[in-house]
This record gives C-alpha cells, sequence and structure tokens, in this order.
C-alpha cells in the first residue's frame, strides 16, 4: 500500500508505537506529529520516528491520507474539530480510545465522514513515547468501528494499513463496542484495582500479603499497574457500560457469596465449573483484550547466581529481557525462574534456546 504521508495527534505509548512500527512497515512514509509535550517530539524526532512535528494542528497536516489521534477523547474531540477545514477529502482520520460512544457522537455531529473509530486491544503498563514499542500490536485484535456513510474504500484502506502493521482488525458497530470493552476490559481493570486495594487495606502489620502476594494474584492484577490518568478517563466516558457490567458483576459476586454462605457444595462446584469451561474455550493463539505479556517460567535450581548465569546467557545471544526473578509463590504455576519480554521474537529465540540447552520451559 503506498501510503506517502501519516499524522499524530499525541505521542505517547499507543501513538509512538504506531509511528515505529510504520517506519518499520512503510520506509518511505513521512510522519509528523502534534503533542503538547515538546519533550516527546524532540525525543521523537532524535530517535527518527518522526519526520517533523509541530506544537499547533495547522496545514502542516494537509497532505495526510491518515492521521492517528492519539490523546484523550476530548483532546481528540477537539483536535478532529480543527483538522476538519484542513484535510482533503481522502484523508481518513481514525482515534485509538478504548471508549467511542463520545468521540462517536462528536464525529457524526460534525458530519465527518472521514472518520472510522479505532481501538487497538493491546497497551502496557508503562506510559509514554519512551516506552513505545514497534511490536506492540503484532497479533494483537485492533477494533474499527466506522460511521453509518463511511466509505468502504476507506474502510478498506484502514483495515489493509492495521494488518500490514501486524494487528488483526475486527469491524464492529460503534453501539456495540463500548459494552464489549466495558466488559471484557474497562470492568475487569476496576476489578483488578479493586482486589489491590482490599489487599492493602486487609494486610497484617507485617505486611505478610503484601510478601506473599505472587503467583496467581499477582497475574491477575497486573493491570492494575497502568495509568490513573488513562483510566479515569475510560471511566467518566463509558461509565453507563460500565455501570451495567458493575451491576451484573455485583449480582455473580452475591450468588457465590450466598452459596458460600449456605455450604451449597453444588452450586459451588458448578460456579466453578461453568468459568473453569468457559475460560478453557478462550483461544491462546491471539493476544487477549487487556495486555500482552511475553511470559516464560523455567525450571532451574534455585542457587546464588542462577538470574544472572540465564540472564547472560540470553544476552550473549543479542535477547532484550524486561524483567527477570526468582517466582517465590508457586501455588498455581510451573518453573522457578519468570522471564518477561518486550516482543513475541525474544519470548521464542529464548525458548529455543533454553530448550536446547536443557532447560524445561514452561509458557
Amino acid at each position: 500500500m503506498n501510503i506517502q504521508k501519516v499524522g499524530f495527534i499525541g505521542l505517547g505509548l499507543i501513538g509512538g508505537s504506531l509511528a515505529k512500527a510504520i517506519k518499520d512497515h512503510y520506509e518511505n512514509s513521512k510522519i509528523i506529529a502534534y503533542d503538547i509535550k515538546i519533550t516527546s517530539l524532540e525525543k521523537a524526532m532524535k530517535e527518527n520516528i518522526i519526520d517533523q512535528y509541530t506544537t499547533e494542528i495547522n496545514n502542516n497536516f494537509r497532505d495526510c491520507q491518515i492521521i492517528f489521534l492519539c490523546a484523550p477523547v476530548e483532546n481528540n474531540i477537539h483536535a478532529m474539530n480543527k483538522l476538519l477545514p484542513i484535510i482533503n477529502n481522502n484523508c481518513i482520520i481514525t482515534d485509538v480510545s478504548s471508549t467511542k460512544e463520545k468521540i462517536i457522537t462528536a464525529a457524526l455531529d460534525m458530519n465527518c465522514n472521514n472518520f472510522i473509530g479505532g481501538h487497538p486491544m493491546t497497551g502496557s503498563e508503562k506510559s509514554g513515547i519512551s516506552a513505545a514499542d514497534r511490536h506492540l500490536f503484532e497479533n494483537a485484535y485492533y477494533i474499527l468501528t466506522p460511521l453509518p456513510d463511511t466509505s468502504k474504500d476507506k474502510i478498506d484502506i484502514l483495515q489493509i494499513f492495521i494488518t500490514e502493521l501486524g494487528a488483526l482488525p475486527v469491524v464492529i458497530e460503534p453501539s456495540e463496542h463500548d459494552f464489549v470493552t466495558a466488559t471484557i476490559s474497562h470492568v475487569p481493570h476496576v476489578i483488578a484495582s479493586t482486589l489491590v486495594n482490599v489487599v492493602s487495606k486487609l494486610d497484617t502489620p507485617d505486611k505478610h500479603m503484601h510478601t506473599l502476594a505472587a503467583g496467581g494474584f499477582k497475574d491477575i492484577t497486573r493491570i492494575a499497574s497502568s495509568s490513573p490518568a488513562m483510566w479515569q478517563q475510560i471511566c467518566l466516558t463509558n461509565n453507563k457500560q460500565i455501570i451495567k457490567v458493575i451491576d451484573k458483576f455485583q449480582q455473580e459476586l452475591n450468588m457465590i457469596k450466598e452459596n458460600i454462605c449456605n455450604c451449597d457444595s453444588e452450586a459451588i462446584h458448578s460456579f466453578f465449573s461453568l468459568s473453569r469451561d468457559y475460560r478453557n474455550t478462550f483461544s491462546d493463539k491471539n493476544t487477549g483484550f487487556i495486555m500482552k505479556s511475553y511470559k516464560i517460567t523455567v525450571d532451574v535450581i534455585d542457587k546464588p547466581g542462577i538470574i544472572a548465569e540465564i540472564a547472560s546467557l540470553l544476552s550473549k545471544n543479542n535477547i532484550n529481557i524486561k524483567n527477570i526473578g526468582i517466582n517465590n509463590n508457586r501455588e498455581h504455576q510451573q518453573g522457578v525462574l519468570e522471564i518477561i519480554f518486550y516482543d513475541i521474537d525474544s519470548q521464542n529465540e529464548s525458548i529455543k534456546l533454553l530448550t536446547n540447552m536443557n532447560y524445561n520451559i514452561y509458557i
């Protein structure tokens, strides 16, 4: 696909990662970016992530074929309003927000038929241009929510573009998007944060809960490490759907609470059985809807120097490690040494290398 110029409004984690991925797949494309943080723009220029930046939304965006709105929803709406008199009719404006109702309504009010809602189902616990990762979208679902009058040609162009970046585009009606994401992304984040807050408030004076909170607990609450500002915006812009799902969650929680109070063994077993059976139908082939994690655990003897030994082995083979450490709580996990990577290629290379060295690997 011949994409000559791409624009960005906002150059944080998602915007920066998209820009990096575009540079990898479209070497001849020029990228222009706007951000309120001049340091982010300067860093992106220095690292050749972008070719040009501006501190105003102006005619520099006129000849863009695609413009990504990567700021908070309110800022994206303001930017779209400024861009409309500037861009040509063939330009596609798309966003990356995880809530759609507000920006879709704004686009309809502006008669912006160039707009196609977008939501890459990926992310990181980190934020900002420094955390940008060119592999962030590989094998990740990327939801598109076009307007009723959006041309099929524009939808096809954006789908092909997203596919060539390694993502998996899925077209969904805008009205369905916010309910789906509230159920499988937004409320799980609220629940994860609630669990962490409960442990914090119930912990003993000697902090035993904090010390032992690893393994399964750490996994299911990992997303609570994400940006509070981002999740504040999500809760405020998708509050109706989030409340609807929380109400359902509370019903389910009250039901299992009642069954436990009544020592209803059959109902308790059914509760866990139904959830297990449904959970086991999820595919591991594609990225989940919350956040990607490239992790393996390795069976090693827990001895002094083992972390340095493995880290050195991987480093000598040019494999980048995001985190490495002894898995102290293995109640629900196999393997002693836990290693987390930045991307799937590093994960796969490490599996080959460590398997050839006769280590037992668990993914």
